[in-house]
């Protein structure tokens, strides 16, 4: 079958977002680690759709280059008939590091068009774009207030890729050289005579004339408003049909939590765990988190202390692979059944550290990160229920809402 859609995503976080958006759209979806081969798409009967879990969010233009050009090759081998790279909804890139003007640039290369549908906005998530602006919630599947970006709490912050221009035409200009356009919400056609077209959008019924759009193009750029989109024109066409119920998850005690991301919204969540032993990331952690677990207690372990600044001069390929291997460890030593991985820029290593090949979804509990099941062929992880959670992700009650297994 020739895939709907194949995405390929800048974070593992980011990934597993736009696996949730298709999975409830109706599309049979696959999360993979590395571009699939076609014997491992024959793998999962009645494929859809599938994305890879990228690792370009923290990478420089040229080491985006190295990485994407094969990748956006073997994607369009596949013989999908859309491919979306995937970006965060707070549009986190800047010229140095997870540029996405360089993403375009080099897809706009190998999926030749007229122009790059680019689709940042995901109401359902609390992302709003209004003549180019881009506006977030504090926190994503949260009641949080709304901020301009570059007036945010936490993305005015961000340790690596701080915002400080909200208009998107002007961000991404210093990205790329290709001339953007913006369809701004007042407008019914799309403007002519640009590279680059940014679509506003403020309500959710109003991504379904944008997917319109956008399937007719090769190529397109965006958050997993671009999943929505393809998703409600899909729906709207009676090509897929929209899973609307899900299986309830059940508990899951003790439960283990891994924590790199620096955001106020997920200390928070530490803060409100009230049925977790907290504990910071140290040389003992495993050994004392072992006890706990064995123990019935769940576990989260945090990197305590780390200012903003001290965590932007962290590698995270470096933090995220520590953390990955950490949660191998300690599910190799314990009955956990299921693992919240929490930061957007390590969680790619850390997946890739935790041994896992493939995810599907099995649960929608908070929208953007929904439960999945992990495919990790020789890892202690395989099997297992896993989350991974962007920083902005969910409200204060958030880690409980996963140890339970309900909102």
């Amino acid at each position: 079958m020739q895939p709907l859609l194949a995405f390929y995503g800048d974070d593992f976080t980011g990934s597993t977002d736009a696996l949730e958006f298709l999975t409830r759209a109706g599309a049979r979806t696959a999360l993979f680690i590395e571009p699939p081969a076609p014997e491992q798409l024959q793998q999962y009967e009645g494929l859809q759709a599938f994305g890879v879990a990228g690792m370009t969010r923290a990478m420089t233009p040229a080491a985006m280059e190295e990485t994407l050009l094969p990748a956006f090759k073997k994607l369009q081998q596949t013989g999908a008939k859309h491919v979306h790279y995937k970006v965060c909804s707070t549009f986190d890139s800047s010229p140095h590091i997870g540029s996405i003007g360089k993403a375009i640039d080099v897809g706009a290369s190998v999926f030749k068009h007229s122009f790059v549908p680019l689709l940042v906005a995901a109401p359902v998530l609390g992302r709003y774009c209004l003549f180019g602006n881009l506006f977030a919630r504090m926190g994503i599947g949260s009641q949080g207030e709304i901020y301009r970006l570059d007036r945010h709490p936490s993305m005015s912050k961000h340790p690596v890729t701080p915002a400080d221009e909200s208009d998107l035409r002007l961000h991404l200009a210093k990205q790329t050289n290709k001339k953007i356009g913006l369809m701004n919400i007042l407008q019914q056609e799309v403007p002519q005579g640009f590279d680059v077209v940014l679509f506003d959008a403020l309500y959710q019924e109003q991504l379904l004339p944008i997917g319109k759009i956008i399937q007719d193009t090769p190529f397109s750029v965006g958050s997993s408003g671009v999943e929505m989109a393809l998703g409600q024109y899909w729906n709207s066409t009676g090509v897929l049909q929209p899973v609307t119920a899900w299986k309830h998850p059940g508990p899951a005690e003790p439960m283990l939590v891994i924590c790199g991301s620096c955001s106020p919204v997920t200390a928070a969540q530490i803060n409100h765990a009230n049925h977790f032993e907290v504990m910071a990331l140290n040389d003992n952690a495993i050994e004392h988190a072992v006890v706990h677990v064995n123990n019935g207690k769940s576990v989260i372990i945090h990197t305590e202390g780390a200012t903003k600044q001290q965590a932007a001069n962290i590698l995270a390929s470096e933090l995220g692979t520590r953390l990955g291997l950490l949660a191998r460890q300690i599910v190799a030593q314990t009955n956990i059944q299921r693992i919240v991985i929490a930061g957007g820029d390590t969680s790619s290593y850390a997946a890739r550290a935790m041994g896992i090949e493939s995810v599907v979804m099995t649960a929608a509990l908070v929208p953007g990160a929904p439960l999945c099941r992990a495919s990790a062929p020789g890892s202690p992880l395989d099997g297992k229920e896993v989350n991974f959670k962007g920083g902005q992700v969910g409200g204060e009650n958030y880690f409980e809402v996963l140890r339970s297994g309900q909102l």
